[in-house]
């Protein structure tokens, strides 16, 4: 389970003890615990445009003031797909329109519906989280043009992998050349992956040992794509480090709040302490002179009623204080356990990145030796590279930009949108 969830399981359970706290802290968790259920993981994708064919995920929450807890609408929340015309059908919020929207753009105007609609007192809280961007398609020059996945790290090279890149001749005399160059290409995209999983390890690296910054690995010293790959892992464990300081934080929140909590229960011991041995006092005069007949026994018995009541809210003063000693020893365990958990996460994490590096190694160096294979089984192959006019693929994206569909030249390393349409072509190098 990611940190995420987590400690979103704890600020649920905080919840469910709010009879516990004071009425402001009640308030404070309750607030807190509802940032945390409607924020997305995905926070860095909050300027994207949403489109025809994504798939969202809607939360609709509201907090119930006189309940003192919140209210899910289980009949909105659900995953939707946003339809060809680039609108949402919701129950209750009716249709509206996404496209062309931000995800929070989204969120405000499906809370302000619902209210409207439901004739709700409160605007409630609603969350748009993108599951499934729409897709990008490849065409020309590929093996298996179409329709693909998109992934938010896609470029025109993984696109056209995806698609079995450069479309392969059916001329027996060119197997050599199609041959080196498949072999070619495949190394080039496993090189690219291996880049990325050296900048993952060192970013994971850095998290175990609580570096501010990452160390750029050896293997990419001169790599043009070096600095945009520890970039982007520069932002992940930022994003991951500031999630967990905030978990952390809460937490400490939430001891100080039960450790004043303590403070004022031990006040009113002393205060009550101080009562009772002043009644007590009374109580040992008094019996003296009942004794002597001086005294009604209803005084008596009054002073003596007194001192039981005192002596039980005494017990009810120490019992309260020994829970919120508790709850304190709780949350510190709770933040144990958050860090704990995060490493494990991390190593499990390591582990894996290993495997795939180490794996991405073996096709490199196999790829290594059917290029070196090919050139030695076709000596005429051996200039390939230098002296043969070398096929080069030449991109071009199709895209649609503020409803304009525009067409713009592109490279391998040229990042995708969704939506977008990869045209492959292929141009000779002069001889």
């Amino acid at each position: 389970m990611s940190t995420y969830y987590a400690f979103r399981e704890i600020a649920l359970s905080l919840l469910e003890r709010r009879h516990l706290l004071r009425p402001f802290a009640r308030f404070a968790i309750g607030i807190a615990t509802l940032q945390l259920l409607l924020t997305s993981p995905y926070a860095s994708a909050a300027d994207y445009k949403l489109g025809p064919m994504d798939k969202v995920s809607i939360k609709v929450v509201q907090w119930q003031t006189a309940e003192g807890a919140f209210r899910e609408w289980p009949a909105i929340t659900n995953t939707y797909m946003i339809s060809s015309s680039g609108s949402l059908s919701l129950p209750f919020a009716g249709e509206l329109q996404a496209a062309g929207k931000t995800t929070q753009e989204v969120a405000t105007e499906i809370a302000h519906s619902v209210q409207q609609k439901l004739g709700l007192i409160d605007l409630p809280e609603a969350s748009v989280e993108v599951l499934e961007f729409r897709p990008i398609f490849v065409s020309g020059v590929v093996q298996l043009p179409g329709k693909y996945p998109f992934d938010p790290e896609m470029t025109v090279l993984k696109a056209v992998s995806l698609a079995g890149g450069m479309r392969r001749s059916t001329d027996e005399g060119q197997r050599f050349e199609r041959d080196f160059f498949n072999a070619e290409g495949s190394y080039v995209v496993l090189v690219a992956e291996r880049n990325r999983l050296l900048a993952t390890l060192a970013r994971i690296q850095a998290e175990l040992e609580n570096a501010k910054t990452i160390k750029t690995p050896s293997e990419l010293a001169g790599d043009p794509q070096a600095d945009a790959l520890m970039s982007a892992e520069e932002e992940i464990m930022s994003s991951k480090t500031n999630s967990v300081k905030l978990q952390l934080s809460a937490l400490d929140e939430l001891k100080t709040l039960y450790e004043a909590e303590i403070v004022s229960l031990e006040k009113k011991m002393v205060v009550q302490n101080r009562q009772m041995e002043l009644v007590k006092t009374d109580l040992a005069s008094i019996g003296s002179l009942a004794d002597r007949g001086l005294v009604v026994n209803s005084r008596l018995m009054d002073l003596k009623t007194t001192v039981a009541d005192m002596e039980g809210k005494l017990l009810d003063l120490d019992t309260a204080a020994l829970r919120a000693k508790q709850e304190v020893n709780k949350a510190a365990r709770d933040a144990t356990d958050l860090e704990n958990d995060r490493k494990a996460e991390l190593a499990l994490e390591k582990r894996t990145t290993q495997a795939a590096l180490d794996e991405n190694n073996l096709k490199l160096a196999m790829y290594k030796k059917l290029m070196a294979e090919a050139l030695v089984s076709a000596p005429e192959a051996a200039g390939l590279a230098a002296s043969v006019a070398a096929p080069v693929l030449r991109y071009s994206i199709v895209r649609t930009i503020k409803g304009t569909t525009q067409e713009i030249t592109a490279q391998e390393n040229t990042v995708l949108v969704p939506g977008d349409v990869v045209k492959v072509a292929v141009a000779r190098n002069p001889s």
